[in-house]
């Protein structure tokens, strides 16, 4: 249980992180992680399958904190709302379609 509460702890503020604004998605991503925390509930301690229970729970959060940004439609528009734990990369996979390959600091990459 000691490694559970972290990882429930972390899954949590990162839904709020990532649904801020949004109280009722963030409403129904608290129920969704708590249902899921408690059908784990009765893993003991030395199960095999907990310490998977807890790498997804930890898997999850930084999916959430990482990649899940908040669009918001202004007129015509939509405004991000991106934060500091938002991952930004530069694209350049999606630039060169086909499978062709990029180069990134002299390096081939991303085929």
């Amino acid at each position: 249980m000691s490694m559970a509460l972290p990882a429930y702890r972390s899954l949590l503020r990162a839904a709020r992180v990532a649904f801020q604004g949004d109280e009722r998605v963030f409403t129904a991503a608290r129920a969704s992680i708590r249902d899921g925390f408690r059908a784990n509930a009765s893993l003991e301690p030395t199960n095999p399958e907990l310490p998977g229970a807890i790498k997804h729970a930890e898997d999850v959060a930084a999916i959430l904190r990482q990649n899940v940004v908040q669009g918001k439609k202004e007129g015509d528009l939509y405004r991000l709302r991106i934060h500091q734990d938002t991952e930004r990369g530069d694209n350049d996979t999606v630039k060169f379609p086909g499978g062709k390959t990029v180069k990134i600091d002299g390096k081939t990459c991303c085929s």
